[in-house]
């Protein structure tokens, strides 16, 4: 009776705030209980019943104080083309299925092409730095996801993962521009995902990626 009313309580908090909740400690024994594996290969961790491959609805995963309860479904993209633009460069981001389009400042576009490309550079630029402190510490970005889309203006949250000198690990989620969340997740290898509200609202500019392809990379507006 106490876990189903304290599973009752975590749906009505996700029903109000549309987003993440952390829960007290004093929750995190019965809502463990109630999960059948600990992480998936996205990195959520499930409330009742795991899906390989497939974020469920009601996810947590948090250190020994919170619990973090996330219930927005997500599709994992790749870079697949940065492109020089007359205010800056164009990240094209998606998968097979569909395409679409951030656009980011010059200085960015080119920390995420070399990146890609693993250009050398003579000396650490900021997004370098960024990840030499965190690898200092003993964290490294886990997954990126651009979570909403408000006035043609992307956001993005940075999850990182952090493990002490006794390998205790924590979660620590950030707000950041989707273009810094690009580019540190690239230069790290690290998954970037979508928001499913945010995947089916952006267009899908896959047509226009194959025409600058086959037209050997013209410039965008």
């Amino acid at each position: 009776m106490q876990r189903l009313k304290l599973r009752r309580n975590i749906r009505t908090k996700i029903n109000r705030t549309g987003g993440c909740f952390r829960f007290p400690v004093s929750d995190q024994m019965a809502l463990k209980r109630d999960c059948s594996r600990n992480r998936m290969d996205a990195g959520f961790c499930c409330f009742s019943r795991c899906r390989p491959n497939k974020p469920c609805h009601l996810c947590f995963e948090g250190d020994s104080n919170t619990v973090m309860v996330m219930n927005k479904r997500v599709v994992e993209v790749h870079v697949r083309a940065v492109v020089p633009t007359s205010a800056g460069r164009a990240v094209f981001i998606g998968n097979q299925d569909k395409v679409f389009v951030i656009y980011v400042d010059e200085s960015v576009g080119a920390a995420i092409t070399m990146f890609m490309e693993g250009t050398p550079k003579e000396r650490p630029l900021t997004h370098d730095l960024i990840g030499h402190l965190m690898t200092a510490l003993g964290a490294h970005v886990d997954r990126v996801i651009v979570n909403d889309l408000k006035s043609a203006t992307y956001f993005a949250r940075l999850i990182i993962s952090a493990e002490n000198e006794l390998h205790q690990r924590k979660i620590i989620e950030l707000d950041a521009r989707p273009s810094d969340c690009i580019a540190i997740a690239t230069a790290q290898k690290s998954p970037i995902y979508v928001s499913q509200e945010v995947w089916d609202e952006v267009e899908d500019m896959s047509d226009v990626l194959r025409r600058m392809t086959e037209g050997g990379g013209e410039e965008t507006e």
